[in-house]
């Protein structure tokens, strides 16, 4: 996107009320991300047996559960930001839609993580207050690593290489999970199941900005 093109975009007002909405949404989806991990952590009865899980070991793969998904997030800021601003609305609101909608699914069932998995606080990031909302591997269903990057893959499906790029991502991070012992079988392979529903939804609720971000 060339400079010309992207001070059109950033002037137009209802890009400008748009583009708020989906920031203020994202806060909204953080807020309920922090306290469904709260609740189901603290509601967590047993654990159950896997598939996967019970006849692998857990591998060590906590600085990419962490510092993968970080580096994931800052890569898409930068690409939405300079590459796809048009679609900056779509996006942020899309995510925000899947973060609260997940929220809700780690609330209903309070299944423990698989005991024998990888420590999340060998890494500095875990330990913080705001990592935690994310990296404590209690909330488990669906896996927000892996939904959120296949939601970008569909988000920014009509670019090729970025489309590859986070369908790669998103294999990656299914794999890391369940190495690791992060997440049941279950809540990785329902995360592309419920994530197109989700980006579909997002599609009908957020038309303008669907449209917007085609165009």
């Amino acid at each position: 996107m060339n400079v010309e093109h992207s001070l059109r975009v950033l002037r137009d007002r209802a890009f400008q009320e748009s583009l708020a909405l989906g920031v203020v949404a994202i806060l909204v989806s953080l807020v309920s991300v922090y306290y469904s991990t709260n609740y189901a952590t603290e509601k967590a009865s047993n654990s159950v047996t896997d598939i996967i899980m019970s006849n692998t070991r857990a591998y060590d793969v906590g600085t990419l559960f962490v510092y993968g998904a970080i580096a994931a997030v800052v890569f898409s800021i930068l690409v939405v930001f300079s590459l796809k601003l048009q679609s900056a609305p779509f996006v942020l609101k899309s995510a925000s839609l899947l973060l609260i909608i997940r929220s809700i699914f780690v609330s209903l069932t309070h299944i423990s993580p698989y005991p024998v998995r990888a420590v999340l606080s060998s890494t500095y990031l875990s330990s913080t207050t705001f990592a935690q909302m994310f990296f404590t591997g209690d909330d488990l269903f669906f896996s927000g690593h892996v939904g959120l990057t296949y939601l970008m893959a569909l988000l920014l499906w009509d670019t090729p290489r970025l489309r590859y790029i986070y369908l790669a991502i998103s294999i990656m991070f299914a794999a890391v999970v369940l190495l690791g012992h992060l997440h049941y079988s279950i809540d990785v392979f329902a995360a592309y199941f419920i994530t197109y529903s989700i980006y579909i939804l997002s599609t009908r609720l957020f038309k303008r900005d669907y449209e917007r971000s085609r165009a």
